[in-house]
């Protein structure tokens, strides 16, 4: 397209958001108007993409972080002929593809789902080094930015990453219209502000007025021709551009055009111009996956080992026999034993450094070219991240989550180092899977098993080391359990995961000692519970105990719960977990301090079953 057209083009896709924020009576129109000579130059001239191939290994990648502005992305899906002017008017309609913010789930030609702000260039930054690192084909990764966006601390974890490992493939359009949801932003149109901040985080950075499509064409080809750092554009915009009942006012976010069909006359009318959208470049296909023989590490009954060890040796293992596993790391790998599998493939182990934020929002963009992400920090960190995991569920990706120093077992490093809410964070994902393995070998076969799962898959370990438990050779399926004592004359049963297994047999002989039965339940599935092995339980011996090393509040004792809403007699339940804040101490003085030690275990079953007596 030449320059004219290009300027029609943007003009169309600005009637094209009116249109589509009219037919739902929602939207963001105006900040879909301030990006559309950006998208128009991007679609013309730059974004090399096959949209009946989604999926072909050369195609360039383009993320829309300011995720609201959807109406302009389908207007040029459009323009491209992705989708026809049928389904543009059907915008955030029930069973449309085009959501209000939009996902991979409905659309082949999303990358990620946005909308929570500060996501997209995380996720790019993930895209951008599985191009330059691993692909290593020569796409480019465009990330459509907002200025408002630019409050969030995730945008700039990942300016910091993405000049740390020179990402010349990754260009930042960052939209400066000013205006936010509820007035000016931060720096209003002040792009040299911006670009000090850039520029300090090692980015090249080009200044341009957004609406002159020459400039924007030039700045795009500066962005493809620069070398050894990303590149981001600054364009300065004005919001609703182009309705002067409307431009560069406030008042107007989230809303569609008050005179709709005014608008679109003051625009030009509706045109329909097809755009030619550059086509990729030959591209061997996305790595293949190595299927050699998964030699997963082994102990002995009554070895000792920690179950972070075991994710670190099983991990390396894993890595070796598929080539589709990639390793991140908060840097705490010595303590996550993420170690082991970057000492045995570097090229595959990405050090995203105390960014936990960025190391999800990584971990996203790997997977979305077909990796096999595990990303790995303390439990309590992982909590920074929740908005990107959350997110993650949302784009229906998988990736997998390991938290370890979990609960107050970790001991002296005292309650900021503890994760004690992290269950109930990740039970909360929706479609998610979380496991915590009690021994080593239960935690290899595990890992084995995550990599195989669907969404997002999260690996509680443990710091301490604990006697092995379960045979090399034993299988752990996902929904399961394993009653590790059991007899006819059980009065109760302790429901047990990770740490809190040993004390439970701890008791169970103890209080076998003194003539008092309990069945023990290693729940090593705490999502989804083995529901069938639960009501067993429950009817064979009355009353669930339940002991977790984590706060009360959707851990173990709501997994147990959720085996009984069906609307079948809940039995009696007593949970054990930590109630109080924890200070300093030895992990077992913490878990006696808890109350979930064994000691503390045999107090509570012999209580319970006193009064079980006396009734």
């Amino acid at each position: 397209m030449n320059t004219p057209e290009l300027i029609e083009l943007g003009q169309q896709l600005r009637v094209d958001s009116v249109r589509a924020a009219a037919a739902a009576g929602s939207g963001h129109p105006t900040s879909s108007m301030s990006a559309a000579d950006l998208m128009a130059v991007l679609l013309a001239r730059r974004l090399r993409y096959d949209f009946e191939r989604p999926s072909h290994p050369g195609n360039d990648r383009f993320v829309l972080s300011k995720g609201h502005a959807s109406p302009l992305l389908y207007a040029a899906y459009k323009a491209a002929r992705a989708i026809d002017d049928a389904e543009l008017l059907t915008f955030r309609t029930l069973d449309s593809r085009l959501e209000g913010h939009p996902t991979p789930r409905r659309l082949p030609w999303v990358e990620t789902a946005t909308g929570s702000l500060g996501q997209g260039l995380p996720v790019g930054v993930g895209i951008a080094l599985s191009g330059k690192r691993l692909d290593r084909v020569g796409y480019r990764v465009w990330v459509l930015c907002g200025d408002s966006e630019l409050a969030e601390g995730s945008i700039w974890e990942a300016a910091e990453h993405a000049s740390y490992e020179g990402l010349d493939n990754l260009t930042a359009i960052v939209d400066v219209n000013r205006l936010g949801q509820r007035g000016p932003t931060r720096h209003g149109h002040d792009l040299d502000a911006y670009a000090r901040r850039f520029r300090a985080f090692g980015w090249h950075t080009v200044e341009i007025d957004g609406h002159d499509v020459e400039a924007v064409e030039r700045a795009y080809g500066e962005a493809v021709s620069t070398t050894g750092q990303p590149t981001v554009i600054l364009a300065r915009t004005l919001k609703g551009k182009g309705v002067a009942s409307v431009q560069d006012r406030e008042g107007l976010h989230g809303k569609p055009l008050p005179d709709a069909d005014e608008a679109i006359e003051e625009l030009g009318g509706v045109r329909d111009l097809r755009v030619e959208v550059p086509q990729p470049q030959v591209a061997r296909m996305l790595h293949a996956v190595r299927a050699g023989h998964l030699d997963l590490p082994r102990w002995e009954k009554g070895d000792e080992a920690a179950t972070r060890d075991a994710y670190g040796q099983a991990l390396a293992a894993l890595g070796s026999s598929r080539a589709d596993v990639v390793a991140l790391d908060g840097e705490v790998s010595d303590s996550t034993r993420a170690e082991f599998f970057a000492k045995e493939h570097p090229e595959r182990f990405f050090e995203c450094y105390i960014a936990e934020q960025q190391l999800v929002g990584a971990a996203v963009g790997l997977a979305t070219r077909g990796w096999v992400p595990f990303a790995s920090s303390f439990a309590a960190f992982l909590t920074r991240a929740h908005d990107f995991v959350r997110m993650a569920a949302v784009s229906g990706v998988g990736i997998n989550l390991v938290g370890s120093h979990a609960g107050v077992a970790i001991g002296e490093d005292g309650p900021s180092q503890m994760g004690v809410e992290d269950l109930a964070m990740l039970r909360a994902v929706h479609g998610s899977t979380v496991l915590y393995p009690c021994d080593a070998n239960q935690t290899a076969a595990l890992v084995a098993t995550m990599a195989d799962l669907d969404g997002i898959r999260y690996l509680r370990t443990s710091r301490g080391a604990m006697p092995v438990l379960y045979g090399p050779g034993e299988e752990f399926p996902v929904g399961g359990s394993k009653v590790l004592r059991r007899s006819t004359d059980d009065r109760l049963t302790v429901v047990a995961a990770g740490v809190t297994v040993h004390e439970a047999l701890q008791a169970a002989d103890a209080l076998a000692a003194d003539g008092i039965a309990v069945r023990v339940v290693d729940l090593y599935s705490v999502k989804p519970v083995d529901r069938e092995t639960l009501r067993e339980a429950a009817e064979e011996t009355g009353c669930l105990v339940t002991v977790e090393d984590h706060h009360p509040e959707g851990g173990i004792g709501d997994a147990v719960l959720d085996a009984f809403l069906d609307g079948r007699p809940t039995p009696r339940l007593v949970r054990l977990a930590v109630r109080d804040m924890p200070g300093s101490a030895t992990p077992a003085e913490q878990l006696h301090a808890a109350g979930i030690d064994a000691e503390s275990i045999v107090a509570a079953v012999k209580l319970l079953v006193e009064n079980a007596v006396v009734r």
